[in-house]
């Protein structure tokens, strides 16, 4: 991939903060509950994919329920066209959410403070909890939506309901944007606005005051298993290294130690990568686990 493809990415998503940052009002204390995508579109989606389907019941081949946490500007319908309908064809009871929305931005969410996202998530999980009679859930997340329940498990009592986290491409340790965020002390009330703004960004930033406590005395909590699925041509968190792990019952991967000729960046690997897919069916059921090359492509 030529740098200047590598560089459009990010700056593209700079933008489009500083976009969105210019735009919005003020963030209020706690982001509202009003859904950014329609009843209407969630209804469709799940109607015609099969998830998000609060009747599901758990087989015993796969016991718990999936919740997908989407990533940042996402929602909980176009960040998992590809892979909610993956995991329903193969028998897993399936749902989504939407969080971190902003007052008067449709649509793009998880911008919103990530330890009040952390919150949205626990009243979701605790939800699919009360609609499947199960006592554990498995979650999947892209991006931010891999990174932020990690404040779930550590700080909101999560890790007694979850029992695997899977983060396709996950903020872990914040961003650099291909040094990108060195620029913002450059240009005076920039760092400032975006945390006012849409502080789910300035949340993310590697070196902030939110990753910081997330990540003292440790990576992991016992009791939950987490598997980070990586690529090496990921423009958007970088170093792409910097999404890893460490601690007790961690998996570590990169798509192009399965699939060599692997080209997914950071939105492909959540949207459309088959081989990432597969590899995510592999933490789910490790018990069932298939090994991962190219050819899960057609799997």
């Amino acid at each position: 991939m030529l740098p200047w493809k590598r560089a459009f990415g990010p700056l593209a998503a700079l933008l489009l903060a500083v976009s969105v940052a210019t735009t919005a009002p003020a963030v209020a204390t706690t982001p509202t509950a009003t859904p950014t995508v329609s009843p209407t579109a969630v209804t469709a989606a799940a109607a015609s994919s099969g998830w998000n389907n609060y009747s599901c019941k758990p087989s015993t081949a796969h016991p718990r329920p999936v919740v997908l946490v989407h990533g940042t500007f996402g929602n909980s319908v176009d960040n998992w066209l590809g892979l909610a309908p993956y995991l329903v064809n193969r028998g897993y009871c399936v749902f989504s959410l939407d969080y971190g929305q902003l007052p008067g931005v449709p649509f793009f969410n998880g911008l919103g403070p990530i330890d009040k996202s952390a919150e949205q998530l626990g009243a979701y999980v605790d939800r699919v909890l009360a609609a499947t009679g199960t006592s554990k859930v498995d979650i999947v997340g892209h991006s931010q939506g891999g990174m932020m329940p990690r404040h779930y498990l550590k700080f909101l009592g999560g890790a007694a309901k979850v029992n695997a986290l899977v983060g396709l491409a996950p903020d872990n340790h914040g961003t650099t944007l291909l040094g990108l965020t060195k620029l913002l002390p450059h240009f005076p009330g920039a760092e400032d606005l975006l945390t006012e703004k849409t502080p789910g960004l300035a949340d993310q930033i590697a070196g902030s005051a939110f990753l910081t406590k997330l990540n003292a005395g440790g990576d992991t909590v016992p009791g939950v298993k987490y598997t980070v699925i990586a690529t090496r041509y990921d423009q958007v968190v970088t170093p792409y290294r910097s999404q890893f792990l460490s601690g007790p019952d961690v998996r570590n991967v990169t798509l192009q130690d399965l699939c060599a000729v692997n080209l997914s960046e950071h939105l492909a690997i959540g949207l459309i990568d088959r081989i990432a897919f597969h590899e995510v069916t592999n933490a789910l059921d490790p018990g069932r686990a298939t090994p991962t090359t190219c050819a899960s492509v057609i799997g």
